[in-house]
C-alpha cells in the first residue's frame, strides 16, 4: 500500500489509478490484479494508511501538552503531514463506512487525539462532537488549500496559519452551547 501512496502523492487522490500502481511497482496492470481487487480498495487503503499515520503524527505532537499548545501542535502536526503527503491527506476527507472496522478504529485514534486536546479546553459531550468536526473541517480546509497552492496572495501563509490557530483556541475557550443566548 505504501507504493500506493506514493502514487497518490505524487499524481493526486485523483491520480491515483491501477495502471499507475502497477508501473510502480514494476508489474503489469493484470500482475497488480493478483494482489488487489479494485481501485475503490486500493483508495480505502491509502485512506486507512493515511488516518494511522496521521493518528500517530497528531499523539506525537500533541504528548505532554495541554491547552493552546496542544492545539497549535496538532494544528502544526495535521498542516505538516499534509504538506508532506498531500494525495494520503486528501483520502482523509471521507469519512469510514459503518461496517469497516480496520477503517473506523484507525479513525476512532485520531478522533481521540483531537478529543484529548479538546479536552483541556473542557469542551466535552455531545459539545465534542461539534468541536471535533470545527476542528478537521478547519484544519484539513487549510492544509488542503495550502497544499493545492490555493494561497497566491502575498502574504506570509504562516501569519494566516497563526491566526487560526489564534481564533480556534479562542472558539474553544468560549465554547458553549449554540443554542443558549447566555
Amino acid at each position: 500500500m505504501a507504493q500506493a501512496a506514493e502514487v497518490a502523492d505524487e499524481a493526486g487522490l485523483g491520480g491515483l489509478t491501477l495502471a499507475a500502481v502497477a508501473r510502480r511497482c514494476g508489474v503489469s496492470l493484470p500482475g497488480l490484479y493478483k494482489h488487489v481487487v479494485s481501485l475503490e480498495a486500493v483508495r480505502r487503503d491509502v485512506a486507512v494508511l493515511a488516518v494511522r499515520e496521521l493518528a500517530a503524527v497528531l499523539a506525537l505532537a500533541t504528548t505532554g501538552r495541554s491547552g493552546r499548545d496542544a492545539l497549535a501542535a496538532a494544528c502544526g502536526a495535521y498542516r505538516d503531514y499534509a504538506l508532506a503527503h498531500p494525495g494520503r491527506a486528501a483520502s482523509l476527507a471521507a469519512a469510514p463506512t459503518g461496517g469497516d472496522e480496520e477503517h473506523n478504529a484507525a479513525a476512532a485514534q485520531a478522533g481521540h487525539v483531537f478529543a484529548a486536546v479538546l479536552l483541556g479546553y473542557g469542551v466535552e459531550g455531545g459539545d465534542l462532537v461539534d468541536a471535533i468536526r470545527l476542528l478537521r473541517v478547519t484544519m484539513h480546509g487549510f492544509a488542503m488549500l495550502e497544499s493545492a497552492g490555493g494561497f497566491g496572495l502575498p502574504q506570509s501563509v504562516d501569519a494566516t496559519f497563526a491566526r487560526l490557530v489564534d481564533m480556534l483556541d479562542g472558539a474553544f475557550r468560549s465554547w458553549g452551547d449554540p443554542r443558549d443566548p447566555a
